[in-house]
């Protein structure tokens, strides 16, 4: 029986979201028919694409990779803000182009193969450049694959929107978060007992994350998404800006977002006072994998569940958590006991727990509070901004690290207290 068969996409859609009703409450008779088997697609796509981010990651994997293949450290700093700017800034442009599309499955689609042949690329790179080359190479790929992935961000919630109902999203990313923490697990461990040789275990890993972003294309693309009038975007991009003031509800959420940063950008700093501390083991490539992996793995679908009954709680209460571990971090260095086993682990392993409840709370509460006929331009703007303030705060960061790390992760505890305050003054998008 294949997942394409009604009774079975229904079944497993009951027990994964645990809805027996069969009632929606914002989608039209034909997209509730197909809303289990739409669930499921998304649950397939989502979890591969996610699985293929962290074969892949930037701040791990390929910083690893390009110093294997002799790339200059100037070169290696650049990894995190050209994939993380790059996936943001174009939102904005790219935005009204999207809208134009009857069907916007197809622009997601094109941006997951996008990312699929730009991670093919970098691993043609890897086996056959050396030094400055390479890292130039490398990067120029990291920025088509951001891009790329930046069509697929601007275009994914409004799809979600139109095919799975409020009460649902949450879980479908929180299920296929899960499901993809369980593969980066997988391979942290093959990374930690070295039965493969490092270098071909992350040509491998990169290989089959090309090969997961170019199978999600094919999957989201039989979803069935319903045709909706395209909309005139010529002009549109820059105007659009004034959503933030112009919606009070969406000036309050990126400000929120923004402020919940640190989250994303701390674990670094807490790995860098691991390591002043004496703790290199903690600094291998395979325990930071598994770390974050396991963070994902058991709070992803709790996230979600929760993101649908409250996602602006989820928020409120993701700033907390990392306020509350970047403290622990600080205090572990200031009584000696960062060096010990069990320190850093905690506290980067808390921090990505908020970061994970962080990713899904603002991706449920965007799509919540968005108008319908206009998802696309509010994700849109809410990702230009924050890819702006990402590098303002990365500038920022850079000069603080000047006085030590434990300067930055006290600031960033401090923001993240903030972030909650603001999200606790936010509108209930959930209900």
């Amino acid at each position: 029986m294949s997942a394409s068969d009604p009774s079975f996409a229904t079944t497993v859609f009951q027990a994964l979201t645990g809805d027996r009703r069969g009632g929606t409450k914002e989608l039209s008779d034909g997209a509730a028919r197909h809303e289990p088997a739409n669930f499921l697609r998304h649950v397939a796509s989502i979890s591969m694409t996610k699985l293929a981010d962290g074969l892949i990651d930037p701040k791990l994997v390929l910083s690893w990779l390009m110093q294997a293949v002799g790339a200059p450290a100037a070169l290696v700093s650049w990894l995190v803000p050209v994939r993380e700017a790059g996936s943001l800034l174009p939102q904005l442009f790219t935005a009204p182009h999207i809208r134009k599309m009857p069907q916007r499955k197809w622009a997601w689609a094109a941006g997951s193969l996008g990312q699929g042949l730009a991670a093919a690329a970098i691993v043609g790179i890897a086996i056959t450049m050396q030094g400055m080359g390479a890292g130039l190479a490398m990067l120029a790929a990291l920025a088509v694959l951001a891009v790329a992935r930046s069509v697929s961000s601007v275009s994914y919630k409004d799809v979600l929107g139109k095919t799975v109902d409020r009460a649902r999203r949450g879980t479908s990313t929180g299920v296929a978060t899960t499901i993809s923490a369980g593969g980066v697990i997988l391979f942290a461990l093959i990374l930690m007992t070295g039965v493969v040789e490092r270098m071909s275990l992350v040509i491998g890993a990169i290989s089959l994350a090309a090969l997961l972003w170019i199978g999600a294309a094919l999957v989201f693309s039989t979803l069935r998404e319903e045709d909706q009038p395209g909309e005139d975007g010529q002009g549109i991009a820059l105007r659009e800006l004034a959503l933030l003031w112009r919606d009070r509800d969406l000036g309050k959420f990126v400000i929120a977002r923004v402020l919940l940063l640190p989250t994303a950008l701390a674990p670094p700093y807490i790995v860098l006072l691991a390591t002043q501390a004496g703790d290199d083991r903690f600094g291998a490539l395979g325990a930071m994998v598994l770390a974050s992996a396991l963070a994902s793995l058991v709070s992803s679908y709790i996230w979600g569940r929760l993101a649908d009954r409250s996602s602006r709680r989820v928020l409120i209460f993701t700033g907390l958590v990392g306020a509350v571990f970047l403290s622990f971090a600080v205090l572990f260095d200031l009584f000696g006991l960062m060096g010990t086993i069990w320190a850093a682990p905690v506290a980067l392993f808390g921090l990505m727990i908020g970061y994970q409840g962080v990713r899904l709370g603002r991706a449920t509460y965007l799509v919540d509070m968005s108008p319908k006929d206009n998802r696309a331009a509010y994700t849109a703007v809410s990702n230009t901004t924050v890819g702006v303030m990402l590098l303002a705060f990365g500038a920022a960061s850079s000069g603080l690290a000047v006085l030590g790390p434990e300067a930055v992760l006290i600031l960033y505890a401090g923001i993240c207290v903030v972030a909650s305050g603001v999200a606790y003054t936010m509108k209930e998008t959930s209900h």
